[in-house]
């Protein structure tokens, strides 16, 4: 073989593949010949009919050869050797069908060809009786609104009818015949239709008969049950009875409807579907009969017995029979179903004990089957001889008198006998025909995949009595008062609780099901049953599909079906056969065959079937895997020709087919058989053969360990402790999935061998993660059983069942020494299946042999091949730990096994050899270290302490440290040393324990990692990890559990910490303490609620800012240290809804309010803005209350005592002694509003009544004029000076920039921390980025340059300092901006709400100006460039051009500085950040305290607005010249008329308005400007030519401007700019203009209207 030329396909010798040798049926002496005219091409695929057949070559391509009569030409209709279909070239085609006397073909696209003769139909085609060419035919799915065309899968036919499959696993079918499966009459169906029985089922494969259609239909998975309908959808029989017989209560679920056509619900119930219904003597049933129909109906017994002239309809009549059946007038109804019942519960007594006492099957013992049979009996002779042979059987199984008391009853029987006629062609000898005992056991408790949701869908086949084997006593309770007569285990096992129940029905996964066959599955036929060929246990047709009961559970893989019988292939590689029999087509001998029964084929089980028109062939393994094939029918002896043929007894062997070759499929039509072979070239093909051989056998081995070891198993008592039933059910569920997994395997195997044969499409390479999760789940569950001894527990209760059945255990373990333990033989028997493994793996290497090395396919088996291997190698480790456990387990001293022993654990090494002891041990001290897969055990006399592995740290102590072989072991509360024997056991140990860590902390062991190659040699465990722990002793931690990052032995980074007592903190650690930021909750018993913390810890301890929320609904914000409130802090005390909301922000110091505070006592209506000590007032302080009154003066534990000012609202003003709140007592004097005082000694409360030993002044008015307000100055003397107040905010922020008292420290340090606080505030908002706005990250990533310095100080350094600062103040990361936020919060808080007093202007300007001083240090201390307060910065000398003044024609030399520049001011510089944000409680207070002058001001306003333009500038005195000649109205010139109003200096107007939107006094001031600027502009247009304003000029026309403006709080804005204005202004041009706004502002006042 010229290797480099072919591809590595070819290597495979694929010219030698897909061989077709043709025989005659019946003659099974000849040898096979090769079909003539085929020339090297490979046949992938074959069909035959009677007389003809199709090949489909490799491209795609159809021959035909045989007899083709509907070809034209005379030569072809002849075919020796094949004949290609032109008609069909182009058409890529990937499977065909031929039915007796027509073909099809299906291409890859889905299309439907059909040709050959069409007399019924079947080929799709109106009208025409033979179809020579291939013809495409429609098939199209009505349902869907556009006809969308269905692509069909594969195809069958039959004689008269065809059946395709479609992509969506539904039938179609076209053709004539009930055997299609519609709903008509009018046949020939010409139109392919759906098969609507089926619908939304998912079919796997059809079949066709000659006039009968089966279906292969996926079981439904398990759903929740439904309710049950109490009636059968179609006799109307009720589904479950309850029979009450002398000593015997019956309750049967097991209904059977004798009907074969399920009738829909909708139908009118008497209206029964008689259509052409054939009987046996082919009459048809005429309309004339339906009046014996509807009899039974009329008397309301609802069931329908057809009926025909009297005669037995049921049986075949052959005079054999006693008559007629009677009719249902003659026996009451409930007798029927007695016998019903009668039969039901004889099977389910013989049945029940069958699985204990018929495994092993002694020869006096009838076998399973047989006691089958003897219910199902043969043909019926004369009826009593029947009836007696029936109770006979009856009594052998139940005992006599059981048996006896239904002999009463016995007549009704007879009616049965008639249900189960069979056809008479048969020697009634057959019917008692044993079977080998084990075949018959395989079934005896196979799965069951049971719906009861199903009752009403399928319509049940009257097979069900022998359904009942596999289920026990659960599903039909029959309780015999005769209890010496049944098992007394099997009533046990009716009565126990259902716990055991869990593995008996296999655990199936989802995903192999929907990469490999599927094995749950039913048989579904239908169509003409005259020879039993449809498999319900009658002869009725069904014109519709009935699901074959007795099939279920099964698992069939495969149908075929002939003229007039059926196959279905297990998983398990049996057969089993129903149909007519006449020529031992059924390849066994027994009767009835209506029913499916076992082949007896010899080999070693069948994984192919062909049926033909009157014989089967077997395709089996043989010992040396090339298969065998077997045929079974009719004989021809070829010499005398005669038709006296005889026929097989049982499949008869061909033997010629050896030489052939390997057959990978069989096809069996009318006149020949074929086969299709491969050559065995370079031992490819047989190491596939191999491969699904052993696969098979392998899976028949697993199920038979599965039903006769482990079922029973499962079912005994005394199992031991639940724990051991828990693994026991976890492993026999594992073993199942395996088991199942391996079925599913077998029978892919099987079908991959029927194709291509591509290596690269094995499941075990493409789906090999399934076969390796599988094996490796089963090993885990059942060395975990291992090890807590499960196979001992089992032993015992075991031994006598597994006593019996010596052989069969040590056939199925393939132990074959002699007086073996039990124990062993289980122990081997559940790690078989391992040995597989090797077996995959070997058989890939000789797949990968086949191939070039070089190919992809010889890689992929070679790594297959070496992961099986590995995985086995794996496996076995696993197994030798588990045996070394649990040897352990059996030696380790009793009391600590107990709580030690655990399934998932394995032992590793432990020092019995004294080879490791404790350092500084006591001398009598044992100390013994057993080292698990989990965790290291320190075992002393009579304790011992568990050490998990997952926070154990282990290093090796250094040579010098004096003692050479130590091992330091670290835990989270231990640490001790371990001192070994010698070197190499410390070595060892250091090894063992590195290595259980590791492996402990990487979870399941990964056994691909160090498969292979052996023990890879594996770094050490990592020193920082994730783990769990549950501390013991540690005093604050102890029962607490921790979870989460650790370091050498104490928790270090993010974690969990849960108390016993429900504490609970959650954030970061170091080094074993809470540090950084974290969660901490406390429950609180009493309020049944949380008090809950959020912010920073250091070293265990809340230390930082934080959020404390107490379970009585207090909150506190702010600043703690050592678990303790202290430092600025928010206190919120109760809702405002509840009854003493209060608020309190200020200073803490340990716990308590201390230092300057201001507390609002919301419900009394008061504010303290003052000192505390000790949680009290103390020392100075202001009180407002929400009545106006002023209080500002001494306070002595939480009383007004000592000097005091008190204002009332109206004015009333005492100065004083007080001795309690709002209490005079003492020296004072009385001022009132119109300036009256009483000097003298005063007492009593304020506001009830105050008495007075005093003068009474009534001072002059003139003397006295300038003095009248002389206490309102003086307030403020007696309040905490500005400079006192909020220290704790500043000195939280120098203490963040890293300085001990305000400006002492490093500079540089400061930046860092600044650049600290930036990044890690920004690392905690990376994890949730939707809490920082875009333009928030954008400015965090602008403040990370810091402004630099060098050189002379100018203006553009003090321009970036400014936009440095605004942009710090934006962000509360930043310690400026974190600053400015707290200020503007304590402002607000003071003044705002009962703080927004007209008396406390004063204070809070006093208060901006403190806070504008201390942050200008902050300021200087980060930028020391800056100059100081009041310097100047220098402008550069381009910048000094001449700017014409308003006041003076020479240009602006700034007369009032020493040199021009820009004059530094903490006002120019931090009034712009802090004065918007403080604006509106400001703007508040000014508006109060100038509420009276503002009313008179815009009274006054509101009157001179109503004139005219030209009639108020002439009022206000302006000069003519002054008065705008035109104005501009909407863009366009207009002349001033008398009436015309606010049009006049409108531009100045709109100007000055703008003063309300702006913030700072500089902004103010500029507006002010602007206005004046405007004005000039508006007398030099009108003018037009220069000129220079006096101040007379000016000022009416300013005053013009200011009234038209009509600014509401003129007052207020004015006062503000005095107050807060830069000092510097005063004397420049801005401050004269801002005088003369002042000097409008008095004039409006005053103005004398005359």
């Amino acid at each position: 073989m010229d290797s480099q030329e072919r591809s590595s396909e070819e290597a495979e010798g694929a010219k030698e593949r897909g061989l077709v040798y043709v025989w005659k049926a019946g003659s099974f002496s000849v040898t096979p010949e090769s079909l003539p005219g085929l020339s090297g091409k490979t046949v992938l695929q074959a069909a035959l009919g009677i007389h003809h057949g199709l090949l489909l070559t490799e491209g795609g391509q159809v021959y035909s050869f045989g007899k083709l009569p509907w070809r034209s030409g005379p030569e072809e209709s002849c075919a020796n050797s094949p004949v290609l279909e032109n008609a069909l070239l182009g058409h890529h085609v990937i499977t065909v069908a031929a039915g007796s006397f027509h073909n099809g073909a299906v291409t890859e696209s889905g299309v439907v060809f059909m040709w050959g003769n069409n007399s019924a139909g079947q080929c799709a085609v109106a009208d025409q009786p033979c179809v020579p060419e291939p013809q495409p035919i429609s098939i199209s799915d009505s349902e869907t609104s556009p006809l969308l065309s269905v692509r069909i899968l594969q195809l069958a036919c039959g004689e008269e009818h065809t059946l395709a499959l479609s992509l969506s696993r539904e039938i179609w079918a076209w053709g004539s015949g009930c055997q299609l499966g519609l709903i008509t009459t009018t046949f020939p169906v010409t139109k392919p239709q759906k098969v609507e029985h089926l619908a939304g089922r998912v079919v796997l494969q059809i079949a066709c008969g000659a006039y009968h259609s089966l279906a292969l239909v996926q079981c439904l998975p398990v759903q929740e049950i439904k309710p049950v309908p109490e009636r059968c959808n179609h006799c109307s029989q009720l589904l479950i009875t309850m029979m009450d017989k002398e000593d015997h209560v019956i309750i049967s679920d097991s209904h059977c409807c004798p009907l074969g056509v399920a009738l829909s619900d909708s139908q009118p119930e008497n209206a029964i579907f008689c259509s052409p219904l054939e009987t046996p003597k082919g009459k048809s049933i005429t309309g004339s009969q339906s009046e014996d129909c509807q009899k039974p109906l009329v008397e309301g017994h609802r069931l329908v017995v057809l009926e025909s002239d009297g005669a037995g309809m049921l049986s075949s009549n052959d005079g054999q029979e006693d008559g007629e059946i009677p009719t249902p007038g003659n026996i009451p109804y409930p007798d029927k179903r007695e016998v019903k019942e009668y039969l039901t519960s004889l099977s389910d007594h013989s049945l029940n004990e069958s699985p204990e006492k018929n495994i092993c099957t002694e020869p006096e013992q009838p076998s399973q089957e047989e006691q089958l049979s003897a219910c199902i009996p043969g043909p019926p002779g004369t009826s009593t001889s029947a009836l007696n042979s029936l109770v006979a059987s009856c009594a052998s199984a139940v005992g006599v008198r059981v048996a006896a008391t239904y002999e009463a009853g016995a007549l009704s029987l007879k009616k049965v006998m008639n249900f189960y006629g069979t056809p008479s062609g048969e020697p009634g000898s057959q019917s008692g025909g044993s079977s080998p005992g084990p075949e018959a056991l395989k079934d005896t408790r196979e799965e069951q995949v049971k719906l009861e949701s199903m009752q009403g869908k399928k319509s049940s086949s009257l097979v069900d009595i022998r359904e009942e084997e596999s289920e026990g006593g659960s599903r039909r309770l029959s309780l015999p008062g005769l209890l010496s007569q049944v098992s007394p285990r099997l009533l046990r096992k009716v009565g126990r609780a259902k716990m055991r129940t869990v593995a008996l029905t296999p655990t199936y996964s989802g995903e192999a099901d929907a990469l490999l066959p599927s094995l749950r599955t039913e048989v579904w036929s239908w169509g003409k049953g005259k020879e039993g060929q449809l498999g319900h246990g009658d002869v009725l047709p069904r014109l519709q599909p009935l699901c074959v009961k007795s099939l279920d559970g099964k698992e069939v893989i495969h149908l075929s079906a002939g003229g007039q019988h059926s196959l279905a292939l297990t998983a398990k590689s049996q057969v089993y056969s129903w149909g007519s029999n006449i020529y031992g087509q059924l390849g066994h001998l027994n009767s009835p065959t209506t029913v499916p029964r076992l082949a007896k084929v010899c080999g070693d089980g069948v994984w192919s079937t062909a049926a033909g028109l009157d014989y089967s062939l077997f395709l089996a393994d043989e010992q040396d895997f090339q298969p065998g094939l077997y045929y079974s029918g009719q004989e021809t002896t070829s010499e005398k020709n005669s038709y006296e043929n005889s026929y097989t007894k049982s499949p008869v062997r061909l033997l010629s087919c050896r030489e052939i070759g390997y057959i990978s499929n069989v096809i069996a039509g009318g006149d020949n058989c074929l086969v299709l072979v491969d050559k065995n070239v370079m031992g490819y093909i047989a190491s596939l053969h191999e491969l699904s051989s052993t696969e098979r056998r392998f899976y028949f081995k697993l199920s038979e360990i599965k039903s006769q070891i482990l079922r029973p198993l499962l079912g005994l008592d005394n199992l031991g402790n639940a724990n051991a039933i828990q693994l026991l059910q976890e492993m026999a569920s594992r073993f199942s999935k395996l088991c199942y997994l391996i079925g599913q395997h077998g029978a892919s195997l099987s079908s991959f061998l029927h194709g291509v044969k591509e290596a690269r499409s094995l499941a075990i390479l493409k789906h090999s993660s399934l076969f390796l999760d599988s094996y490796t789940e089963y090993c885990t569950s059942v060395t975990n059983f291992l090890v807590m001894g499960g196979f001992m527990l089992l032993a015992k209760p075991a031994i006598d069942f597994l006593s019996k059945n010596q052989e069969l255990l040590q056939k199925l373990s393939e132990k074959n020494e002699e007086n073996l333990q039990l124990v062993e033989v289980l122990n081997a028997l559940f790690f078989m299946p391992f040995g597989r493994l090797h077996n995959y793996a070997r058989t890939l290497l000789k797949l990968a042999t086949c191939f070039e090395v070089a190919s992809p396919e010889y890689q992929k088996l070679q790594d297959s091949s070496s992961c099986y291997e590995s995985l086995a190698v794996h496996l076995s480790r696993k197994r030798k730990e588990a045996e070394y456990t649990l040897g352990f387990w059996k030696t380790f001293p009793g009391k600590m096994t107990d709580s030690l022993r655990k399934p998932e654990r394995r032992l590793i090494c432990e020092s019995s050899n004294r080879g490791l002891s404790l350092q500084h041990a006591g001398r009598f001290s044992v100390n013994w270290f057993i080292l698990f897969n989990d965790a290291l055990v320190h075992a002393q006399f009579s304790t011992h302490h568990i050490f998990p592995l997952s926070t154990l740290w282990v290093e090796a102590l250094s040579e010098e440290a004096s003692n050479v072989n130590g091992l330091k072991i670290t835990t989270p509360e231990e640490q001790f040393v371990l001192v070994s024997s010698t070197p190499q056991e410390k070595t060892k140990w250091l090894r063992a324990i590195s290595q259980a860590v590791d492996q402990a902390l990487k979870g399941t062991s990964d056994w691909i990692l160090y498969g292979a190659s052996g023990n890879v040699q594996r770094q050490e465990p990592p020193i920082s990890r994730s783990a769990r722990y549950t501390f013991y002793k540690d005093p604050r931690f102890k029962d607490a559990v921790y979870d989460g990052r650790w370091l050498s032995g104490k928790p270090h980074g993010r974690g969990i910490l849960k108390w016993a007592d429900g504490r609970m903190y959650s954030g970061t650690f170091r080094t074993g303490l809470e540090d950084g930021y974290g969660e901490y909750r406390v429950p609180n018993k009493a309020l049944n609620k949380d008090d809950h913390y959020v912010g920073y810890w250091k070293e265990g301890k809340m230390c930082g800012h934080g959020v404390y929320s107490y379970a009585t609904g207090e909150v506190y914000e702010g600043c703690f240290q050592d678990n303790m409130r202290h430092g600025h802090g928010l206190l919120r005390s109760g809702k405002l809804t509840s009854s003493s909301p209060s608020m309190f922000i200020g200073q803490w110091t340990m716990d308590k309010k201390s230092g300057y505070g201001v507390f609002d006592d919301i419900t009394r209506g008061e504010k303290y803005m003052g000192m505390w000590q000790d949680d009290l007032c103390q020392g100075n302080g202001v009180v407002v209350t929400q009545f106006g009154l002023y209080y500002e003066g001494a306070f002595s534990t939480n009383k007004m005592m000592g000097t005091g000012i008190l204002l009332s609202e109206d004015d009333t003003v005492y100065e004083g002694e007080f001795s309690d709140n709002w209490t005079l007592s003492g020296k004072g004097t009385l001022t009132l509003p119109n300036g009256d005082y009483i000097e003298g000694l005063f007492s009593g409360e304020w506001g009830s009544g105050i008495k007075i030993t005093g003068t009474y002044f009534k001072p002059s008015l003139y003397e006295n004029e300038k003095d009248k307000p002389k206490a309102l100055r003086k307030l403020g003397i007696l309040a905490v000076p500005a400079d006192e107040k909020w220290k704790a905010v500043f000195e939280e922020c120098w203490n963040q920039l890293g300085c001990e008292s305000p400006g002492q420290g490093d500079r540089w340090k400061a930046w860092d921390n600044i650049a600290v606080a930036l990044t890690t505030n920004r690392r905690q908002h990376k994890d949730s980025p939707e809490l920082l706005s875009r333009s928030h990250t954008q400015t965090l990533e602008s403040l990370e340059f810091i402004p630099q310095h060098i050189g002379a100080f100018t203006l553009d350094k003090y321009e970036n300092i400014k936009k440095y600062l605004i942009k710090a103040c934006d962000t509360p990361l930043h310690p400026l901006g974190k600053l400015v936020e707290t200020l503007v919060a304590v402002y607000r808080m003071t003044y705002v709400g009962v703080g927004a007093n007209r008396r406390l202007l004063q204070e809070a300007v006093r208060e901006i100006k403190s806070y504008l001083k201390r942050i200008f240090q902050l300021v200087r201390f980060l930028f020391p460039d800056l100059p100081e307060e009041g310097s100047t910065i220098p402008f550069l000398s381009t910048e000094t051009m001449g700017r014409r003044s308003f006041c003076g024609g020479k240009s602006d030399s700034r007369s009032e500085s020493p040199e021009p520049g820009y004059v530094v001011t903490s006002f120019g510089l931090l009034l712009p950040v802090l004065l918007p944000r403080l604006y509106p409680p400001l703007f508040m207070l000014y508006a109060l305290d100038n509420e009276r002058e503002e009313d008179i001001y815009w009274e006054c306003v509101l009157r001179l607005n109503k004139q005219t333009d030209l009639a108020l500038l002439s009022f206000l005195g302006v000069q003519a010249k002054f008065w705008p000649g035109t104005v501009s109205i909407l863009g366009e010139s207009r002349k001033v008329s008398p009436n015309t109003k606010d049009a006049c200096f409108a531009s100045a107007v709109e100007c000055l308005q703008q003063i309300s939107t702006t913030f700072t006094p500089a902004d103010k001031l500029k507006v002010i400007q602007q206005t004046f600027e405007e004005i000039s502009q508006n007398v030099l247009e009108t003018l037009q030519e220069d000129f220079l304003w006096s101040m007379d000029d000016l000022f009416p026309v300013f005053l013009y401007v200011v009234l038209r403006a009509r600014i509401r709080n003129l007052g207020s804005e004015v006062h503000l700019i005095e107050d807060l204005m830069d000092p510097y202004l005063q004397h420049g041009e801005q401050g004269i203009m801002f005088t003369t706004l002042k000097a409008c502002y008095y004039q409006i006042q005053h103005e004398k209207l005359t």
